[in-house]
């Protein structure tokens, strides 16, 4: 085994003793080398999504000691970068193992900097993050979360003042500022509950929470049309911190036959009834279907942990309940937003809808359709966040109508900057009950949009590359991709290679390929930010949903080949 990482183990032997779990896991992992290399073998990486990594001790885990770390890190650069009384920071956390161990733990260090420091009393999403950031006027703003990743995970997520998930430019300063640090003798910190005491730690008011509550409220495009909200409607928080903002929204909107999945209401971070919490899985949604069917009602919604991303399941023809995918989903929003706004004159001068590169093409044509202009940018919410400000310095923030991702990410307005499960289960109730009045389904009214605008299919796959090896491994399959010159996949000539590392149509540089295949189909390649994951985006175009799965089918195994 490598010295260093032998002297780094015999460091936090030593050292890393405030926290019991942290030194069971040393206990455990000594005299097993493969254990203390993955544990040591780097730091855990921070950049725009800050932190994310397994629980457990070392310094490529997430711990009290890493994150405080990291957080004496982005304390020295808001004292650098912002004057005295700019330097403010608005804490945030979810349901996860450790979440509010974690959260106050860089509470105490920022106070101990002399940065004062709001944090919520009790768990609340990731747009609560954002919202608290922007009405408190902080610096910086952190949403400790790992959001649907497994339970053995966690994370630490950071906004700039915007309340948009760290620029480049940002997270380069604060790592530069973690890399100077040692881990156990640079860190300060100060008790909790003194500083609570003393005013340098403040709970984050209710006023706060109630002024989201409003904004959410305050998007609805339903104007006067008439609609049933007795709706039947299941929601799942999947153990998670929608629970209370998504219920509070709803009911207050008037959607009161609302049944909650009680196994999964209340907070748990081992998640025991969804060992993998992300709406996208049909796992992870299997409860709620069954208390769809149990009480007859068309439409299940699902909540990520930290409630950023939403999944639903819908009704169809035949009585079953189908998962929607999250760019179905997206498409119904927009077709919904963009008509509604319409029947009522709300439409804005200049209609913005904002989508990442790997979300379906469909939207885009939908949105022209109705007249709206569509901007592209790269995977990940921030940069729809970062265009939202863009339009917002112009004075055009009022044009945005929608943002959304394939990955179940929704926001139809700009008083945050991230994606917004509790905004987006609002919206989608509406359009539920405004289509249901009229008689249609959303899975009638999915169909209707697919025989206007033809039938495409969306398909992400994960291949999991785990540890150093896996790192590697990962590396160099996205190159034989990008220097390959690939000819076709799945018996669709390759038309051009779009190589977003090289910096594309004005948008950041990022290691992502998105190859432009003939019939309207294309194929994206790309390492998950967050995940030690490659993932692939699969596109096909077809004149029937038989022939697009058919097709897609034969392109999805030649990827697979290409990759293993």
């Amino acid at each position: 085994m490598d010295a260093r990482i032998q002297q780094e183990f015999a460091r936090w032997q030593a050292h890393a003793t405030q926290d019991a779990d942290v030194v069971a896991d040393l206990q455990s992992m000594a005299g097993n080398e493969e254990a203390i290399a993955d544990a040591f073998y780097r730091d855990l990486e921070f950049g725009t999504a800050g932190l994310r990594g397994v629980l457990g001790a070392g310094t490529n885990r997430m711990n009290i000691h890493v994150v405080a770390k990291a957080s004496q890190g982005l304390a020295n650069y808001v004292c650098k970068a912002f004057a005295p009384e700019a330097r403010r920071i608005a804490i945030s956390y979810d349901s996860r193992i450790k979440s509010d161990v974690f959260s106050k733990v860089a509470a105490s260090v920022f106070a101990a900097n002399g940065i004062k420091t709001f944090i919520y009393p009790e768990l609340m999403p990731v747009p609560c993050a954002s919202y608290a950031t922007r009405e408190l006027n902080c610096a910086v703003g952190i949403m400790v979360t790992a959001s649907h990743n497994p339970a053995k995970y966690n994370g630490y997520k950071v906004y700039g003042g915007d309340g948009c998930q760290m620029t480049d430019v940002a997270a380069a300063a604060v790592l530069d500022e973690i890399n100077k640090l040692d881990i156990f003798a640079d860190v300060k910190s100060v008790d909790f509950e003194e500083a609570l005491a003393s005013g340098v730690i403040e709970y984050i008011g209710e006023n706060i929470y109630t002024g989201f509550v409003e904004k959410v409220k305050g998007e609805s495009v339903l104007g006067k049309a008439e609609v049933d909200r007795n709706v039947a409607i299941v929601y799942s928080p999947l153990h998670g911190a929608g629970l209370k903002p998504v219920l509070r929204c709803l009911k207050e909107s008037g959607f009161t036959n609302i049944t909650v999945v009680k196994e999964q209401e209340e907070p748990d971070g081992n998640f025991t009834t969804c060992p993998y919490p992300n709406p996208e899985i049909h796992e992870a949604m299997a409860l709620g279907i069954e208390y769809a069917k149990k009480y007859d009602a068309d439409l299940l919604l699902a909540t990520d942990p930290d409630s950023d991303r939403v999944g639903i399941a819908v009704k169809n023809a035949a009585g079953e309940h189908v998962l929607l995918t999250g760019n179905e989903t997206g498409m119904l929003l927009l077709d919904y937003i963009c008509t509604l706004r319409k029947e009522n004159g709300i439409m804005p001068e200049d209609p913005v809808f904002i989508k990442t590169i790997v979300t379906t093409d469909m939207a885009e044509q939908i949105a022209t359709a109705h007249g709206v202009r569509t901007i592209n940018v790269l995977t990940g919410f921030k940069y729809i966040g970062e265009q939202i400000a863009f339009l917002e310095a112009k004075g055009k923030e009022r044009s945005y109508i929608l943002g959304f991702e394939e990955s179940y990410g929704y926001l139809t307005g700009s008083y945050v900057r991230d994606k917004d499960a509790v905004n987006a289960s609002l919206m989608i109730c509406e359009m539920f009950a405004y289509y249901k009045t009229k008689g249609i389904s959303l899975a009638e009214k999915l169909n209707q949009l697919y025989e206007t605008y033809g039938y495409c299919l969306n398909k992400v796959y994960s291949y999991e590359f785990a540890g150093a090896a896996g790192f590697a491994q990962m590396a160099k399959i996205i190159e034989v991709f990008r220097n390959g010159n690939m000819q076709a996949f799945g018996g669709k000539k390759v038309l051009k290679c779009l190589d977003y590392s090289l910096g594309l149509d004005g948008l950041p540089k990022s290691n992502v390929l998105k190859f432009i295949l003939e019939d309207n189909c294309s194929v994206v390649v790309r390492p998950s930010g967050t995940e030690p994951k490659l993932k692939t985006y699969l596109t096909v175009s077809a004149a029937t949903k038989a022939e697009a799965e058919a097709q897609e089918q034969i392109l999805a195994a030649d990827i697979k080949q290409y990759i293993q």
